[in-house]
């Protein structure tokens, strides 16, 4: 069973030491090393180069589960300094533009001890990094394992950068939809408090941050990110898009929107053929039939692909742009990180709310009878999904937006008394089944040795949004025009 609770002691954790071996003056010497070296294979990582040999201890490749149950001391895991190593191509994915504007509610006041404890209400933890470590504080239990897999997905941020990161302190609400309205503060004139979520509107100031499926969802079999890329582009490899079936697909749980209530509508009748093929999915009933109808690696079978929001945003996004089929977007109130650097014709097809199967069936109609351009779409989003979204880049997001936040703080954090440290360890070792499998397999193996992407420039959002707005209104007069001679000929 898993065990959502921590029972940690906070402990100080053992230092790590890097050291390294000069070149040897003899042959015979450098291949004794190189045998010895072998042998530590499992714990080492050996890189050579000219004109010395340096080897750099490494993590442990899994949670040290066997000294954590006896000592309960987080391991050190990142040298104190570590030499810096220019990245190629180094500049962040156009959606890390986004993480001035969502924390610009606070650049005037800057961040207050009283404006993070007004985001207590509805958090489920804070989190806190001082010194290089990281502690949370468990207010509550929230849905699943989402709370597990989001304080995992840190715990391998640190085990990636936590040399590198600031201290500060942060609260983090696990709950679908935001809920720190921009009305009720404008109209009060007070700072709102600074709530980390997984989405956010238009409506609202919560502080977006990659959720936790990226690690993997367990109770619906959902891998790391990672892994299903790997996964998925199997299965894509098998079944070329021409040979795909010729409609659009969307299989999920309706009872979580109106949205998706209405999508099943667009399902072929006896009077009318949508071009949609709409499935439903009750994962209780899944789960219990062993989760083997619901594998989304395996999903990539149709032309296009149909999002649909849920109760807030939902995590089906990047799976679905993943599968190299035109992605059609209903319009969505809700934006997670990324999402806002989609643009329309380029990642996805936009799709109408209002008259959803009448968008639905002219954007597959268009799509067949445009071939050339709707496989770029579909290969554009799911390059999008493979390269923008690689684990690497969502890291990079997490510590560039921690990191601005933490320049904002006018105070110094310090570590709540009902905190405990957070590690790997700490984590893993409570855990079993899929769960514990599924931090295994997305656990950081090594520290970066690389600072991260640079964050692009800033540029006017105003414009980019216009430039999105017509990209829909132009989808949305050739539809107008379809369905009128339509009309016409009957």
């Amino acid at each position: 069973m898993v065990n959502h609770r921590l029972w940690l002691r906070p402990k100080l954790p053992a230092s790590v030491n890097v050291p390294t071996i000069k070149r040897a003056p003899t042959l015979l010497l450098q291949l004794l090393i190189f045998t010895f070296l072998l042998f530590l294979a499992p714990w080492i990582r050996l890189r050579i180069y000219d004109p010395v040999i340096a080897v750099e201890i490494k993590l442990s490749p899994i949670p040290d589960c066997v000294t954590w149950n006896r000592t309960g001391i987080c391991p050190k895991i990142h040298p104190a300094s570590s030499p810096a190593k220019e990245r190629s191509g180094s500049s962040c994915p156009d959606y890390f533009r986004w993480i001035d504007e969502d924390l610009r509610h606070w650049r005037k006041t800057g961040i207050t001890e009283r404006t993070v404890a007004g985001a207590r209400r509805t958090a489920h933890s804070r989190l806190t990094i001082l010194g290089g470590k990281m502690y949370v504080e468990n207010f509550k239990e929230a849905f699943q394992s989402l709370a597990l897999f989001t304080l995992w997905g840190f715990a391998q941020l640190m085990r990636r950068y936590g040399g590198k990161l600031p201290d500060l302190e942060l609260m983090f609400d696990c709950n679908d939809r935001p809920v720190v309205k921009a009305e009720k503060y404008a109209a009060e004139g007070a700072v709102p408090p600074p709530l980390f979520k997984y989405c956010a509107d238009n409506s609202t100031f919560d502080i977006v941050f990659p959720y936790w499926s990226f690690w993997g969802w367990a109770e619906v079999n959902i891998k790391p990110w990672s892994n299903f890329l790997k996964e998925t582009k199997e299965g894509m490899e098998m079944l070329k898009w021409e040979d795909r079936a010729p409609y659009a697909f969307w299989k999920g749980n309706p009872k979580v929107s109106r949205q998706r209530h209405l999508l099943f509508k667009c399902n072929p009748t006896r009077l009318n053929d949508w071009n949609a093929r709409i499935y439903a999915l009750d994962w209780e009933q899944e789960a219990q039939r062993g989760l083997n109808q619901s594998n989304l690696a395996k999903q990539c079978t149709h032309r296009y692909k149909i999002y649909a929001e849920g109760q807030g945003w939902s995590v089906s996004k990047k799976y679905i742009l993943a599968c190299n089929s035109p992605t059609l977007l209903i319009w969505s109130r809700w934006h997670d990180f990324f999402t806002r650097s989609l643009v329309p014709q380029r990642h996805h097809w936009p799709v109408r709310d209002s008259q959803m199967c009448k968008s639905i069936k002219f954007a597959v109609e268009w799509g067949n009878n445009h071939t050339t351009k709707a496989k770029e779409i579909g290969e554009a989003g799911s390059h999008f999904a493979r390269e923008a979204l690689r684990m690497e880049n969502v890291y990079d997001y997490m510590f560039h937006l921690l990191s601005e936040y933490a320049k904002l703080f006018k105070y110094k954090p310090k570590i709540p008394s009902n905190a405990i440290e957070l590690c790997s360890e700490a984590l893993a070792c409570n855990t079993d089944g899929k769960w514990k499998e599924f931090m295994e397999e997305s656990m950081e193996k090594f520290p970066s040795d690389s600072p991260p992407c640079t964050l692009p420039p800033l540029f006017d959002l105003g414009p980019f949004a216009q430039a999105k707005m017509e990209a829909v209104d132009e989808v949305e007069a050739w539809e107008d025009e379809y369905w009128r001679k339509k009309d016409n000929v009957h």
